[in-house]
């Protein structure tokens, strides 16, 4: 009986080291139909699967490239908790695709890096799945990325992951929000839930209170972050271009439109947020500091000349006038029925 080589020869193999190349390599093709699902609106120019990706732009006159990364924050410790890898996908596309649609450009192309211990196709195939489902929605290729096994760097309950946005926008496109003056309207879209944000105040909460959410509140808090593409094809489909969009992640709405401003500021009263098992966490947290941690039910802005409002309000799904530009500077957030 013929003896596996490394027992004959008494030499270590890498997958005795706990990498399975083999296995990593037959996951590439398991999860190709996935990948094919991102290529039905763009293609890449090339043949997928080298080393880099490439695409043409020359559709574009005078193309911008936009680029943005992030990750799923700590929310995604109670995600692989429940097993809900495709929801960790989601996040993943979406807290980087939406910060690319905010500059007005396409997005192209997106990779994501996954860390693990030992290789979990499940879990794995599962997170690609959940990524396509929301590239295939705003027409980005899965162009790539890199499942790393690191046994004894990272530890087997966790994993790291982290993804990467490629776009482009004709220059004369551009968002520009130095356009932006007193007087003009911010309308806010809703959110789907607290999104990829606040989630290390929401598990304190919760390993403190362990009895504040049932188990059927805590995963409705776990609804993917909403892709807001839909909103910009419909604003764009008016002819109106916004002076400047927000994606209300981390800081909240303050934090996230103050960036936008040079020597203004904003007065906003947003819409009470209709969502019980947030409304029970606040009932733990600091009253000011909700609005600098969560997007309080506004996961997008669109700023808009008053006399545009009309105009885009009637086209984008959900959106509501939320405040104004002031000439005195910061953000401040008032919420109705508070």
């Amino acid at each position: 009986m013929l003896q596996p080589s490394h027992i004959m020869s008494g030499k270590l193999t890498y997958k005795e080291s706990g990498v399975d190349t083999r296995e990593a390599a037959a996951l590439v093709g398991d999860i190709g139909t996935h990948v094919r699902r991102t290529q039905q609106q763009r293609k890449l120019y090339g043949a997928f699967g080298l080393f880099a990706a490439a695409f043409d732009l020359s559709e574009y006159e005078k193309p911008v490239i936009v680029t943005g990364c992030d990750g799923v924050g700590t929310k995604l410790d109670i995600l692989l908790q429940k097993e809900e890898y495709g929801i960790a996908g989601k996040d993943l596309v979406a807290m980087s695709v939406n910060d690319i649609i905010t500059t007005g450009g396409d997005p192209l192309m997106f990779l994501d890096y996954v860390g693990i211990a030992a290789l979990d196709k499940r879990m794995i195939t599962e997170l690609i799945a959940g990524m396509c489902d929301y590239l295939e929605d705003c027409g980005c290729i899965l162009a790539g990325g890199e499942t790393a096994e690191m046994p004894g760097i990272v530890p087997e309950d966790v994993v790291e992951l982290a993804g990467f946005c490629i776009g482009a926008c004709e220059k004369e496109n551009l968002i520009d929000p130095t356009q932006l003056q007193e007087g003009d309207v911010l309308v806010g879209y809703p959110s789907d839930g607290p999104h990829a944000n606040g989630w290390s105040l929401i598990r304190r909460v919760i390993a403190e209170h362990p009895d504040a959410l049932s188990e059927e509140e805590l995963q409705s808090l776990l609804a993917p972050t909403r892709l807001y593409h839909d909103v910009v094809a419909d604003i764009r489909k008016t002819g109106v271009t916004p002076k400047a969009y927000a994606h209300i992640t981390g800081g909240g709405l303050p934090e996230n439109i103050e960036r936008l401003f040079q020597g203004l500021g904003a007065d906003l009263e947003i819409p009470f947020w209709d969502n019980k098992p947030m409304r029970k966490l606040f009932e733990f947290v600091d009253a000011e500091d909700k609005f600098h941690t969560f997007n309080m039910g506004i996961g997008w802005v669109a700023i808009v000349s008053a006399d545009e409002a009309d105009a885009i309000l009637a086209a984008g799904p959900g959106g509501a006038v939320i405040g104004k530009v002031v000439s005195q500077e910061g953000v401040r957030v008032i919420e109705k029925g508070a």
